[in-house]
């Protein structure tokens, strides 16, 4: 063994390669010269350990969930990064920012239903990127974007319903461009603008509806599209509806056959008045062809906020929507002052847009019908146009109106009830001012008597009284007609002497009130 060693350590030495299967490598990983090979063996996560000048790493066929910013922070070597068939679900934005050498990334046929623009920063170099075989819906604007150099992008076999008119900005590098067997509905025009550089396109095995949305698109194939789509390509671009279109190509409808019918909303109530801390749902239903999309907006001094409402908002207090289909529901929980105004229901589809609008009254009591009449606002936030007030503000406003209108007319008959009955008691009066200042009293004690019997008398300070002179004859054959004086209608007098002091007072002008 001894004559032996000295070969060995000559070989090790003269190939220092050799070392890096033992001294560098993951565990249960195989790797030579720059590449590391850890497929099929049932790990969770991206193995530590990793020598950071490889360049090409196959972790396909695992169980790996996530990649996390820190499993590919020293790897900025890499070259070349297989994932594909785990069950990743989960990408930590900018999980890659440190592969700004990395030329090709498969994560197809993995968990991934949500793609962002934060996922691929950083990968200005990328080359090819492998998403197919996923639960992706939706590809919003600029996801993409900073991918300048990509050339294949491989999206098939995924959900995707909707791809942005911007989503693919950016890609002006892109010669293949594979959408095939999706759930793809329908193509905004401006789709494809970016890609300047596309030779190949495939679209086929979607559940595409033929209505006037897709008339760019098979004008596009006619004059344009012949050079990225093949003859058979062009055959498998089915229709799925309407239904007399459905199992045509799209290139074989006529072109005045690709129809939208405009949209037409309905909205019940227009006009609404709820309590502080209530709930609302309000349906805006929308008809047309194809089935529009239906949005709340929140108006703002007569201008419309940029932020969408969609069917729900939960807790009242955060206006967190988006675009609906048919019929839009809106809901507001615990109803706050902030809530009143108007809004707008807006729903639009390929042919047209219509807008109806909704107006909300907030009312600050939260007793009964009754206090409900008097307590709410009079007008709706943000508006002082009278049809804008709910019914119960309405009806308060009129009655108060007429209960002014009635007061003001009980006022005018009192003051000419007390203008008739002042000139009633001027003209009725059958006696002399002098005896309206006088205090007359009544004693029937003797037998009647009457005016004709009194006589004025004057002591010597000068007080005025009246007497009865029993001596004189009663000149009246009854009571006294005088109707009025000093608030008698009929005075009877009867007095024990032929003279006899009634009364004597001091005369002062307010004894006659």
């Amino acid at each position: 063994m001894a004559v032996h060693a000295p070969v060995l350590l000559y070989v090790l030495d003269a190939c220092p390669c050799l070392l890096r299967p033992v001294l560098g490598c993951p565990a249960g990983c195989r790797c030579y010269s720059l590449t590391v090979e850890c497929g099929s063996i049932g790990i969770k996560e991206i193995p530590q350990g990793v020598p950071t000048v490889t360049e090409t790493i196959f972790l396909q066929d695992n169980a790996i969930t996530q990649i996390r910013l820190q499993d590919m922070s020293r790897l900025g070597q890499l070259h070349y990064l297989y994932l594909q068939n785990n069950s990743i679900s989960a990408l930590e934005p900018g999980a890659f920012s440190s592969q700004g050498q990395l030329l090709e990334l498969a994560l197809n046929g993995n968990l991934i239903h949500l793609v962002s623009p934060d996922m691929f920063r950083g990968l200005e170099h990328l080359r090819i990127l492998y998403l197919a075989g996923n639960q992706i819906t939706r590809v919003q604007d600029y996801t993409f974007r900073g991918l300048q150099r990509l050339q294949e992008l491989h999206l098939q076999e995924n959900s995707i319903e909707l791809l942005a008119e911007r989503a693919l900005t950016g890609l002006s590098s892109l010669a293949l461009l594979d959408l095939s067997r999706n759930h793809l509905r329908t193509l905004g025009s401006s789709s494809l603008t970016p890609l300047v550089s596309l030779q190949v396109l495939r679209v086929t095995e979607n559940p595409w509806r033929c209505d006037c949305a897709l008339g760019w698109l098979r004008t596009w194939i006619s004059e344009d599209g012949q050079r990225l789509l093949s003859s058979a390509e062009q055959r498998r671009l089915m229709c799925s509806e309407p239904p007399r279109l459905s199992h045509l190509s799209l290139v074989e409808v006529a072109p005045n056959s690709l129809v939208c019918i405009p949209p037409v909303v309905q909205l019940e109530p227009s006009h609404l008045t709820v309590r502080l801390g209530e709930s609302l749902r309000v349906s805006c239903q929308a008809s047309g062809y194809p089935q529009p999309q239906v949005t709340w907006k929140k108006a703002s001094h007569g201008k419309a906020h940029v932020q969408l409402i969609r069917g729900t908002e939960e807790g009242g207090e955060r206006d967190s929507f988006d675009p609906d289909t048919g019929s839009g529901m809106l809901f507001l929980s615990n109803v706050t002052v902030a809530h009143a105004g108007r809004y707008e229901c807006e729903a639009w589809n390929p042919g047209g847009i219509a807008k109806v609008t909704f107006h909300l009254a907030v009312n600050m009591s939260s007793s009964s019908y009754s206090s409900q009449l008097c307590q709410e606002p009079l007008y709706e936030q943000d508006s002082m146009d009278f049809n804008a007030l709910g019914p119960a503000t309405q009806t308060a406003i009129a009655v108060g109106i007429s209960l002014l209108a009635l007061t003001a007319v009980l006022l005018l008959i009192m003051i000419y009830t007390r203008h008739q009955q002042f000139r009633k008691e001027e003209g009725g009066s059958c006696c002399s001012g002098k005896e309206e200042g006088i205090l007359y009293m009544n004693d029937y004690s003797e037998g009647p008597s009457s005016f004709a019997q009194l006589e004025e008398y004057r002591d010597d300070d000068g007080h005025e009284m009246y007497v009865f002179n029993r001596s004189k004859s009663n000149l009246g054959t009854g009571p006294s007609r005088c109707h009025m004086v000093s608030g008698f209608c009929t005075l009877t007098v009867t007095l024990p002497s032929a003279y006899i002091i009634l009364c004597w007072v001091i005369l002062f002008p307010h004894l006659s009130q």
